[in-house]
C-alpha cells in the first residue's frame, strides 16, 4: 500500500487513511513534467482525457465515475477515491496500468487526481 503525504502533522496512520502504523520504507517520487491519461475502459479502450494539472473532482472533465486504465507519461500521480483528494489513495508512478487492479485499486473509482511535486 502506498501513500503519499505532504508537509504536515499526522498525530496518527488514520489521518493519511493508513490501515497501521508501520513504515516500511519512503521515496521522493517528485519530477518536473506530469502528464496522464485515464481511460473509461480496461486495456486503454473507450474515452480518453489527458492531464497534466490537478483534478479535484475528475467528473468535471471526464464525464465517467470510474477510470479502468491509465498511462503516466511524465510524472507521478495520486488518485484518490473521492472527489477532493479525499478516500483512500493510490500512487501511480510512470508506466501502463492496462487495468485499476494494477494500480491497487479494489474498485475503478477516482474521484480526484493530484501531481506528485515539490511541496
Amino acid at each position: 500500500m502506498s501513500y503519499v503525504l505532504t508537509p504536515g502533522e499526522y498525530p496518527d496512520y488514520q489521518r493519511w487513511m493508513g490501515f497501521n502504523d508501520t513504515v516500511s520504507s519512503c521515496c521522493d517520487s517528485t519530477t518536473g513534467m506530469h502528464r496522464i491519461r485515464v481511460y473509461e475502459r480496461p486495456d486503454f479502450a473507450g474515452q480518453m482525457i489527458e492531464f497534466s494539472e490537478d483534478s479535484p473532482n475528475l467528473s468535471e472533465r471526464f464525464r465517467h465515475r470510474e477510470v479502468h486504465s491509465a498511462n503516466v507519461l511524465d510524472g507521478a500521480w495520486v488518485f484518490y477515491e473521492h472527489p477532493n483528494y479525499r478516500g483512500h489513495q493510490h500512487l501511480l508512478e510512470r508506466g501502463e496500468y492496462r487495468r485499476h487492479t494494477e494500480w491497487g485499486g479494489m474498485q475503478a473509482n477516482v474521484g480526484s487526481l493530484r501531481r506528485v511535486q515539490d511541496f
